[in-house]
């Protein structure tokens, strides 16, 4: 983040104050580190409890998973220190497993009494990421703000202005995407496909890779490369070695135990800097040498794309100042 502010001109420093677990780390803490001079009339908690436990890729253990008490301390925390609002994001299994939405419920109405609250799931694609990536958001409102705007509502109510892209509509639902080529064939994209919306769009050529930070690392390959090249471009239902298309947008990014989509027409991995792209991440936000690609591959996958969360945002800011 340091260097993202740098490129803009901005020199102030983006520090982690307190490196504890919040498992660890008390409310009185956090109100205290944050805010020394007393909280301030508006201020808020935005954050995602890790998701693994509600995801399809991990565990499935729900809230009795380790990972999965996290969403229920996050809770626990926002009716501890009372923020202006809230921002919660996790995969859409959350809600979409009939055991998790029962939970997450009850955990909710015990923040209802505070908070209006209204959740949507959310596509990255939608919003010119070129990843299909769903993640649902939770919007929290404290009642003792001045809350006139907002109508009257029901539990997890319809009420919130949440973004809308329509740009990408027809070319997502109208268009016929390519499927799977020979890998190494010359393609040219198809007519009436957005390139920003492509993998292509986010690759880095081996000319110009010195140019751009992260570009250069990515993991080697320990398996035979013909027995890879006979891996097709597209060819992404597979348990491992997913190569990707270079004119459809990528699954979504799950990277985890040197397991990163393949290049489509290069017998390599996706370096860093071209997962970030697929992330929506701007070529400015540099993540440091000393880091290892393991940490570096983990930090992207977990990550809210940057034109989605900015959207919500930005929806959020105009909605608190009405």
């Amino acid at each position: 983040m340091t260097s993202w502010r740098k490129s803009r001109g901005n020199g102030f420093k983006a520090e982690i104050f307190n490196t504890k677990s919040h498992e660890e780390i008390k409310t009185s803490e956090i109100l205290s580190e944050s805010f020394p001079k007393g909280k301030p009339e508006i201020f808020g908690i935005i954050g995602g409890p890790p998701c693994q436990d509600f995801s399809v890729y991990g565990s499935n253990k729900g809230f009795t998973g380790k990972r999965g008490k996290q969403t229920t301390l996050f809770i626990k925390r926002i009716l501890e220190i009372q923020p202006s609002f809230f921002v919660m994001e996790n995969v859409p299994g959350l809600i979409r497993t009939k055991s998790n939405k029962q939970y997450l419920v009850t955990l909710l109405k015990q923040a209802e009494k505070y908070f209006h609250i209204d959740y949507k799931i959310l596509n990255a694609l939608n919003f010119g990421v070129p990843q299909f990536r769903e993640r649902v958001f939770f919007i929290g409102i404290n009642k003792a703000l001045d809350s006139t705007y907002i109508n009257k509502t029901n539990f997890l109510g319809d009420w919130f202005p949440w973004p809308k892209d329509n740009r990408y509509y027809d070319s997502l639902n109208s268009t016929k995407w390519p499927t799977t080529s020979t890998f190494g064939s010359h393609l040219k994209k198809p007519e009436g496909i957005p390139i920003e919306l492509c993998v292509e769009n986010c690759l880095v050529p081996f000319n110009k890779m010195k140019n751009f930070a992260n570009a250069d690392e990515y993991f080697k390959l320990h398996r035979d490369l013909n027995d890879l090249s006979n891996i097709q471009e597209g060819e992404t239902n597979r348990p491992s070695f997913k190569r990707l298309h270079r004119f459809r947008y990528s699954p979504t990014a799950c990277y985890g135990n040197n397991e990163v989509h393949l290049h489509p027409y290069k017998n390599r991995r996706l370096s860093v800097r071209e997962a970030l792209r697929i992330q929506g991440v701007p070529d400015d936000y540099v993540l440091p040498k000393e880091l290892s690609m393991t940490k570096k591959f983990k930090m992207i996958a977990n990550g809210v794309p940057v034109p989605l969360a900015s959207a919500v945002a930005h929806n959020l800011k105009l909605f608190i100042s009405h």
